[in-house]
């Protein structure tokens, strides 16, 4: 039984009816209308799976309506029915995009197969789409976490560079999420219908990356027992990314500028030409200026990738995004792990917002999921965080870390000093005696650190 709504469009009521019958008694949801514009009108409001249309009909034809329904609702098979003595006809409709057709008198048996199959390749086209509506909200510019101006700026430049067919750069240290803005890139671009494929060059020795990259030829070497398709292929009319591009071999950067420049290129041990319609996008954790100074990229690939360039601030730079990025990490393991939480207390979101995070936000989102897992409260503790983020060392490099290159040391460390005088008099509610053992001095000391400072009490 299948639950497929199934539009008919037929002049002739007698075929509606006995149509509607026989897939009736099938389990599909059946509309019959003897008026094609009547029908094309219907399709506006409604869901609908399958479209059968008679060939012949006054005022539309079967031809108008399937060149209709191709054009505005591209996912919704047609049938045509047509007179046994108008094959030709049907052919010219299967040239045009029908999805099958019978004819006129039809068994039973092939009516229903004919129905059968469109149903199931209608209900893959409705799971296609979900899925790709449910990646585009996963992975589009909106769902990227960018509070803070260093990461608004980047989003900006992914908006602008989105349209074009551009080669795009994306380089950031590693976990800054370099492959989240290339597939921000994709949906945000008018190749979002099209495939997304990602390559980590760094993960395949260059022999593999080059069969991985740009296809094999049967025999081509031990093992390629038949043709397969490459990488570019497979992302034609979509967008290829390229991850770790810093990483490939000097003969492989020859022959990816080649691809750049002619798009196209021959399967390894092919000498056929093949090509494919694909944008580029490669991310690098590397400075490619540095490496083409080296020695180790070449100069004219980095100018053809380096067409738009994205560079994505480490964690460090941009911790106005921490205690966002640690909320949206929050809630989706929450989620996952079916529990309820209320976010994190001031003392741990101190301790997240302080914290080098030499791993970026993957090790941030690491460590939220941690803490989902083990946490027994609802709020998130100082206790939840892993040991290295409370680490005194790497807690008071992060703030060194957040100091003017540039400074006069003797007034920055005064300023520190009065700032952790009035910080720990503030936690102790002002009662000197405690203050001075928070910062571990004489109360006498203190007690100068307070007039030199002209720090008061409440």
């Amino acid at each position: 039984m299948s639950s497929s709504h199934i539009l008919i469009l037929d002049d002739e009521r007698n075929y509606l009816l006995v149509l509607e019958a026989i897939l009736s008694d099938e389990g599909y949801k059946i509309t019959a209308l003897p008026d094609p514009e009547t029908g094309l009108a219907f399709l506006e409001d409604s869901e609908v799976d399958v479209v059968i249309t008679d060939m012949k009909m006054p005022k539309v034809s079967g031809q108008e309506v399937l060149e209709h329904v191709k054009r505005n609702y591209p996912h919704i098979p047609v049938i045509i029915m047509t007179a046994f003595g108008s094959i030709e006809s049907a052919v010219e409709a299967m040239k045009l995009g029908a999805f099958d057709y019978i004819t006129k008198p039809f068994a039973n048996e092939e009516l229903l197969l004919a129905v059968s199959k469109a149903s199931q390749f209608a209900g893959a086209q409705r799971e296609n789409r979900l899925l790709r509506q449910n990646l585009e909200e996963r992975y589009g510019l909106n769902r990227i976490v960018a509070r803070g101006r260093a990461m608004r700026q980047v989003l900006e430049m992914v908006d602008k560079a989105a349209p074009s067919r551009s080669t795009v750069l994306i380089s950031g240290e590693s976990g800054t999420g370099k492959e989240l803005v290339a597939r921000a890139i994709h949906f945000a671009s008018p190749r979002r219908h099209g495939p997304f494929v990602a390559v980590n060059c760094m993960a395949l020795n260059p022999g593999v990356l080059e069969s991985e990259l740009f296809g094999h030829e049967k025999g081509s070497f031990t093992g390629a027992v038949a043709r397969r398709r490459g990488r570019f292929e497979l992302a034609d009319k979509g967008t290829l990314f390229l991850d770790e591009i810093g990483e490939i071999s000097q003969d492989l950067q020859i022959k990816l500028l080649r691809v750049l420049q002619e798009r196209a290129f021959e399967r390894v041990g092919g000498v056929d030409p093949v090509t494919a319609d694909i944008r580029l996008v490669a991310a690098t954790n590397k400075t490619l200026q540095e490496e083409v100074a080296a020695g180790n990229f070449r100069e004219d690939l980095f100018y053809r990738l380096n067409v738009v360039e994205v560079n994505i601030p480490p964690l460090r730079e941009r911790r106005e995004d921490i205690p966002y990025l640690a909320a949206h990490f929050l809630e989706n393991f929450a989620k996952e792990n079916n529990k309820r939480f209320q976010g994190f207390t001031p003392e741990a979101m101190d301790y997240m917002a302080g914290y080098e995070w030499p791993g970026n936000v993957r090790q941030l989102e690491n460590v939220i999921e941690r803490c989902v897992v083990l946490a027994q409260a609802e709020m998130i503790g100082v206790e939840d965080l892993p040991p290295e983020i409370k680490d005194e060392e790497s807690q008071f490099k992060s703030a060194v870390d957040l100091l003017p290159t540039k400074i006069n040391l003797a007034e920055t460390l005064e300023k520190i000093e009065a700032a952790l005088v009035r910080r720990a008099l503030a936690r102790t509610d002002f009662i000197q005696v405690k203050a001075a053992e928070l910062l571990g001095v004489s109360k006498s000391l203190l007690q100068y650190k307070l007039k030199k400072y002209k720090i008061t009490g409440h």
